[in-house]
């Protein structure tokens, strides 16, 4: 099923799949609203965005694309990651939203953790 999303203004068009396997099994729920949005690294912008800190290399760091509450940590400090690997889970308005990582590495530090309020904008995750 093809989704259209608009995130800060920019529309996305999605591909969603329910496995046919997981529709059949009894008091099967589907999910709504999961988002994987990769953490694309910007080039550094001249002000930290709302919330946000500034930072030396913004292609070395993880920002939360929305302000909202994080509702799982994937990661920890030390582990080398993979491009496309589920760093963080965070909701808002009753959707969950997977952010990714961009390229490969490692990650160098953990700013948040399950339950924590986030502002859009703040570093989330610190890359090697």
């Amino acid at each position: 099923m093809k989704l259209k999303i608009t995130v800060d203004g920019k529309l996305y068009e999605v591909d969603v799949e329910v496995s046919e396997p997981e529709r059949a099994r009894p008091g099967f729920v589907a999910p709504i609203g999961h988002v994987r949005v990769p953490a694309t690294p910007v080039a550094a912008p001249a002000a930290p965005p709302a919330g946000g800190e500034t930072v030396a290399d913004e292609s070395k760091v993880c920002r939360s694309p929305f302000s909202g509450t994080v509702s799982r940590v994937e990661v920890e400090v030390g582990r080398q990651i993979a491009p496309n690997e589920v760093l963080i889970v965070l909701e808002a308005m009753k959707m969950e939203t997977i952010i990714t990582a961009p390229v490969a590495g490692k990650i160098a530090k953990v700013n948040v953790g399950v339950g924590d309020a986030v502002q859009q904008g703040r570093v989330l995750i610190e890359f090697e």
